[in-house]
């Protein structure tokens, strides 16, 4: 992911924050995908591969897309003042940016 990826993805990510539509930490976030309201879960770059193979089983048994960023958890952490590398969004237009940022092709 190019830095100016990353920098969309943090610049998104804040003012998914500020509209409080995301939801940090591993335990929060899969229990959003429980109860229906998370869109997607997003990871950090450097979350754990056992992280990831978790995130990606409940986001498959719960039919959300899982989305592994280039954005390391010390620069979640600097945005939402908790360093985490598993978010939930909660908002379908946000999970929808975010999945255009991370798909598109570096240039």
């Amino acid at each position: 992911m190019s830095s100016e990826k990353n920098r969309r993805t943090l610049n998104l990510l804040g003012i998914c924050l500020r509209a409080g539509k995301a939801v940090k930490g591993f335990d929060s976030a899969v229990e959003a995908a429980k109860n229906g309201t998370a869109h997607c879960i997003l990871t950090a770059c450097d979350t754990s591969g056992k992280t990831k193979k978790e995130v990606g089983f409940y986001c498959e048994r719960f039919g959300i897309k899982h989305l592994d960023t280039d954005v390391s958890k010390y620069d979640i952490g600097r945005l939402c003042g908790k360093e985490t590398g598993v978010i939930a969004v909660t908002d379908k237009g946000f999970s929808d940016g975010f999945e255009k940022i991370i798909s598109e092709v570096s240039q």
